[in-house]
């Protein structure tokens, strides 16, 4: 992690963004920085933490696992997203597992600053309730694609959501997703998802690159 200071780091999380100066510093003498390192767990679901955790570099992944260990992936989360803030509201244990997948580095905000920031700051309350909205939001559109939509349907609306423009006009899910990782995001078994995607490939879908990237066709749309 680069020897930034507290408030210069602050400074580049979207969170904290609106915050006045004053604001911004009595912040940055509350918050630690912290590296962990790959596929380490963040914050396990059932249990509570004492942080907010706002990722500064690197990625990780947010599941649900059921009792018998069946696992689903909810959401990558990638620099700018935060974690534990529904635990830190509510005083609920958490509702899935938050688990890196590179080396990751974040800034921790205690459990005593954060509610003393939420009713002093009313743009970081503002931004929380928005970041509250989008997960809900995206958690209907997954209750939806599970409860409405084929796996076809599924796995081609996990990939446009992974989609980027590159630039060149195509769209380009750029992190390699292996098949069992998709399978946890679309609630089917690897063997359908690998025959889905095979077919995709077949019917010139999706293009897989040499470095695991995948070009994602404009049509992939009428499937979803």
């Amino acid at each position: 992690m680069s020897m930034l200071s507290n408030l210069e780091l602050l400074r580049r999380v979207p969170l904290f963004a609106a915050l006045t100066p004053m604001q911004a510093a009595s912040i940055a003498d509350a918050i630690i920085k912290k590296r962990f390192k790959r596929a380490e767990m963040v914050v396990e679901q059932g249990k509570k933490s004492d942080a907010l955790y706002i990722i500064l570099t690197g990625r990780a992944r947010v599941m649900s696992t059921d009792s018998r260990g069946r696992e689903v992936i909810l959401a990558t989360l990638q620099p700018g997203d935060y974690i534990g803030e529904m635990s830190l509201i509510d005083d609920e244990p958490h509702s899935a597992t938050v688990r890196t997948e590179v080396q990751t580095d974040v800034l921790m905000l205690g459990r005593e600053a954060f509610a003393r920031c939420l009713p002093e700051n009313s743009s970081m309350s503002y931004n929380i309730m928005r970041g509250l909205v989008q997960r809900l939001r995206h958690a209907d559109r997954k209750i939806e694609s599970l409860a409405l939509m084929d796996v076809y349907g599924r796995v081609a609306r996990s990939l446009l959501e992974f989609a980027v423009d590159d630039g060149a006009g195509n769209l380009k899910v750029r992190d390699k997703i292996s098949r069992q990782d998709l399978a946890k995001m679309v609630g089917a078994s690897r063997e359908m998802v690998s025959r889905v995607m095979k077919d995709l490939e077949e019917r010139g879908f999706v293009q897989t690159q040499p470095d695991g990237s995948m070009i994602v066709k404009d049509r992939l749309l009428s499937l979803t």
